[in-house]
């Protein structure tokens, strides 16, 4: 229940946007969500603490049972995007490496587990952008590679075991011509595969994530952030406990993000609250991201 906190993070835009190095995880994309990147090389070090004393079931009641949940997640990615001329259309690719602590306390022992190590790899082999009318619109594909062990209680890795494949779609309104006031937002599908060591299949899921915000005096971004997540298909396989027969994530959340924009570093510094405000067979938390963008090298 817990491996959504252990997959890939990223977020935030160093000069430019960098949100294309992961976005499994809910909380991680805020308000440039669906910016499209200008042409350049970005690299991003992004940090995740999660929380969760909660566990709700199908129907969105607490279960009574004691639990804490904890992950924190250092992620370092590289996102690169090209404009080609001709075409008005941007290309662009990334890829991220998270290594991850994930802890669950509960009160069966049996139950608990303590994991360290590499999570899943994020490759985004392609992604199309798009600027009409000083707007922004984007799509792309991406999957996370399983790595590391995938067996509770361990130090060689916090991977899912599954290789997940992610189609994302999404765009910025600006109010503007400043570009000073902004709405954002990517919707993305996740297609999960089989595990690899066990009959057991997690149903595939809806997310949308983004935010609306305004830049102020240049130097600072502030607004209102959000996620909510769908599950579409039901889990499947053998290895399924029966308890969670039929069972679908739904979870929606809100929370605040700050970034400061620092011109002459050209890197940008992100932070963000977020924390679920409704859900359903799934730990109810919180999640703190902060993230540190630089721009390797921009055509401006």
């Amino acid at each position: 229940m817990l491996s959504f906190v252990a997959t890939a993070v990223a977020g935030g835009r160093a000069g430019a946007q960098t949100q294309d190095l992961g976005h499994k995880t809910l909380g991680t994309l805020g308000l440039d969500a669906g910016s499209q990147s200008p042409t350049g090389v970005y690299a991003i070090d992004a940090i995740a603490a999660y929380r969760a004393d909660r566990l709700v079931d199908r129907n969105g009641v607490v279960v009574p049972v004691a639990i804490e949940a904890r992950a924190f997640v250092n992620v370092f990615g590289v996102n690169g995007s090209y404009e080609l001329p001709r075409l008005h259309t941007f290309v662009g690719a990334a890829f991220t490496a998270p290594v991850a602590r994930v802890s669950l306390a509960t009160d069966d022992p049996r139950a608990s587990l303590d994991d360290f190590g590499f999570g899943d790899l994020y490759v985004q082999p392609v992604r199309l952008g798009w600027k009409p009318w000083g707007n922004d619109l984007g799509v792309g594909y991406g999957f996370y590679a399983p790595t590391g062990h995938r067996a509770p209680g361990g130090t060689d890795g916090v991977g899912t075991g599954q290789w997940t494949h992610q189609f994302s779609a999404g765009g910025t309104v600006y109010f503007d011509r400043a570009q000073r006031w902004r709405l954002s937002a990517l919707a993305s599908y996740n297609r999960n595969e089989p595990k690899l060591d066990r009959d057991l299949r997690r149903g595939d899921t809806v997310q949308l994530q983004g935010g609306a915000g305004a830049r102020l005096a240049k130097l600072v971004d502030v607004g209102v952030v959000g996620y909510a997540l769908w599950q579409v298909m039901d889990d499947q396989g053998s290895a399924l406990p029966p308890l969670l027969v039929g069972a679908r994530d739904v979870d929606y959340g809100l929370g605040g993000e700050l970034d400061v924009n620092v011109t002459a570093l050209r890197c940008k510094l992100t932070v963000r609250y977020t924390h679920d405000v409704a859900a359903r067979s799934r730990p109810f938390g919180g999640l703190v991201f902060v993230a540190l963008g630089f721009s390797v090298w921009s055509a401006r």
